[in-house]
């Protein structure tokens, strides 16, 4: 921390809150483009007269502008988020928290953002904005970026930005669909990074699950050989990370399956694979798409995942992750995951 600001918090420790306060309510301006007084107040826990003074004193240092939509921000207000970014996540304890479980799970970093998604829907939109975010950080031109399907990914092209900056980008769908809601499919979701960041896709339009006799045929396949050959060459995935059961549900798995995958103690999800609390994989689908073994291999991995309903998936998982990886999360998730990592110490 600056030596100056340590001094400040130092003589007068009450500035931390505010100011971490003041931030989190400009925040949630940005991420709303345009809220009003109440909603701004519902969600932040706000009363109605705390709102009004805090709208006010951002309004009067030009930081909000409040018209008949509701609040927004300005260009300044911007400006003022990115240069305090750093210090209230040293205030806030962020930092630390990202330090503690990056060592605890062995990856490369942990990313934590404000909220639990559980309970905040500001929280998932800042999951995604910090992965657009790291993304934009790690590419260069002539990569190849398979992503898998799920909201949260789906989400994160939201916040690329439209940029032509970047030469050859080659977006493949991480594998087959998954549930029944196309726009959260992967296909179409590496399309949409696609035309956002001036790149190219490939689609890869088969169920998720295969019969045994479907998938060896399918791998003879011209085209499905072709993509195996992409997933050797990938340079990037995106991911997310599901509880197993939550995961079973969404492909329709009948209760004899779901009963199966409990016996067997699945507990998170990925790429197929369903994996026990020690980060074993138990199960694995038949399909086609990026394959465990290949993880090892690919320069940046990137998982977004949270809410501290997770906690429990996401710990199973990193007991077995590259180490390459990188975790975007929330504090809901973070810190139920330090107390559980604690618990078994």
């Amino acid at each position: 921390m600056d030596s100056f600001l340590h001094a400040q918090v130092k003589l007068m420790p009450e500035m931390s809150e505010l100011l971490q306060k003041r931030y989190h309510i400009l925040q949630t301006i940005q991420l709303t483009k345009g809220i009003g007084r109440r909603v701004l107040g519902e969600q932040l826990g706000l009363s109605e007269r705390e709102s009004r003074k805090e709208l006010d004193a951002l309004r009067n240092q030009g930081l909000i502008e409040i018209s008949r939509d509701g609040a927004s921000i300005t260009t300044e207000g911007n400006s003022v988020l990115l240069e305090l970014k750093e210090v209230v996540r040293e205030w806030s304890g962020r930092l630390q928290l990202e330090q503690t479980l990056s060592k605890h799970l062995n990856i490369k970093a942990v990313i934590i953002v404000p909220g639990n998604v559980d309970t905040n829907s500001n929280a998932s939109m800042l999951l995604s904005q910090e992965a657009a975010k790291y993304l934009e950080s790690i590419l260069s031109d002539d990569k190849i970026i398979a992503v898998t399907g799920g909201s949260t990914i789906a989400s994160i092209s939201n916040y690329v930005p439209e940029s032509t900056k970047w030469k050859n980008l080659l977006f493949i769908a991480a594998r087959g669909g998954v549930g029944k809601d196309v726009q959260l499919q992967a296909n179409t979701i590496a399309s949409s990074f696609a035309n956002k960041m001036n790149g190219s896709y490939r689609t890869l339009y088969i169920p998720d699950s295969l019969s045994e006799e479907a998938h060896r045929t399918m791998k003879k396949e011209p085209f499905i050989q072709e993509m195996m050959d992409l997933y050797n060459r990938t340079n990037i995935v995106i991911h997310g990370i599901g509880d197993a059961l939550q995961m079973a549900k969404r492909r329709s798995s009948n209760e004899e399956e779901i009963e199966r995958l409990n016996e067997i103690g699945s507990v998170s999800e990925s790429f197929g694979y369903y994996f026990n609390g020690q980060g074993e994989a138990v199960h694995h689908i038949r399909t086609i798409g990026v394959q465990l073994e290949q993880l090892k291999n690919i320069d940046h991995l990137l998982a977004v995942a949270g809410g501290a309903k997770k906690a429990k998936a996401l710990i199973s998982y990193f007991k077995q992750a590259p180490e390459q990886t990188v975790l975007v999360t929330d504090e809901g998730a973070a810190n139920k995951m330090i107390n559980l990592l604690l618990q078994t110490n």
